[in-house]
């Protein structure tokens, strides 16, 4: 007899939990909606409505790549961030949910209809640049990542969003052949993990994630030293910057930015109100009186 989605949303929920993972009760509903192409609304106002054959072969496959700590956003190929959807895969970080402190300053402080630029680098999936430019309809952004493979993660959710006319990327190292005084607005979300911190992360990240990502050498500083120059470096005088940090990294990265010349230096907090964003703005252009 075929399984209904609420025995399958059931039977999932309890195959994960005895596997010991967090979350088993979104992760269960979130793999039943994909294998049986169904919506939290189905399984809501039709329970009983049968899998097929092949909708539970799915779902047993995304269960037994769960079960081995595979990211439910890698097992479906997209995540949820901001108001987007955006696609991912092994190549990029998966997008979370600290990291849409960025989004908000942006949004906070940059004009709706101004045509301002925004340079996003370590691009990944796309996800903070993105965001903004779908908030920002007058304002165009230029996205930088080492890796190939991620920037053809970004360019996908360009098109896909209908943003790639107001968006290009550039496979570079960091800001290297950018000119002096091009943005707006710098954003950042480097590798900021201890090398010898990577091994104790949860699977979910060690094992799947881009290491190129995550490692930010044995300090986890790495990124930030070489950044904080440069990206007062590219950054029109009066611009503004908002990198993502480690929840330890206050102080330090603090600091970089402010020996590199930068104003206004400060820390927002994320959601759970931990250190997250290190924001300033690089010096504004002398007025005469």
């Amino acid at each position: 007899m075929s399984l209904t989605l609420v025995q399958a949303w059931k039977q999932a929920r309890q195959r994960l939990e005895a596997a010991g993972l967090a979350g088993p009760v979104i992760d269960a509903r979130l793999l039943v909606e994909a294998a049986a192409d169904a919506t939290r609304v189905d399984i809501v106002t039709d329970p009983q409505r049968p899998l097929t054959p092949d909708q539970e072969q799915r779902l047993a496959d995304y269960l037994q790549r769960r079960e081995q700590r595979e990211p439910v956003s890698q097992i479906l190929g997209r995540k949820g961030f901001w108001k987007l959807m955006l696609a991912v895969n092994d190549q990029v970080l998966t997008p979370r949910p600290d990291t849409e402190t960025v989004v908000e300053y942006v949004l906070r402080d940059f004009p709706q209809h101004a045509p301002w630029t925004v340079l996003d680098l370590g691009v990944g999936s796309g996800a903070i640049l993105l965001s903004v430019l779908a908030e920002r309809p007058a304002a165009r952004g230029l996205g930088v990542d080492i890796s190939e493979e991620a920037l053809a993660v970004a360019r996908d959710n360009a098109a896909s969003l209908g943003l790639a006319p107001r968006s290009v990327f550039l496979r570079g190292d960091w800001t290297t052949g950018l000119a002096d005084g091009n943005f707006d607005l710098v954003v950042a979300n480097p590798p900021y993990v201890a090398t010898d911190v990577i091994e104790t992360l949860e699977p979910e990240v060690r094992r799947y994630e881009p290491r190129l990502a995550l490692d930010g050498g044995p300090d986890g500083l790495d990124a930030y030293r070489r950044l904080a120059p440069e990206i007062l470096r590219v950054l029109k005088p009066g611009g503004r910057f908002a990198v993502e940090i480690g929840y330890d990294q206050k102080v330090a990265v603090e600091a970089l930015f402010r020996e590199a010349g930068a104003e206004g230096v400060h820390t927002l907090p994320d959601l759970a109100q931990r250190d997250r964003v290190v924001t300033g703005l690089k010096k504004p252009l002398e007025t005469s009186g």
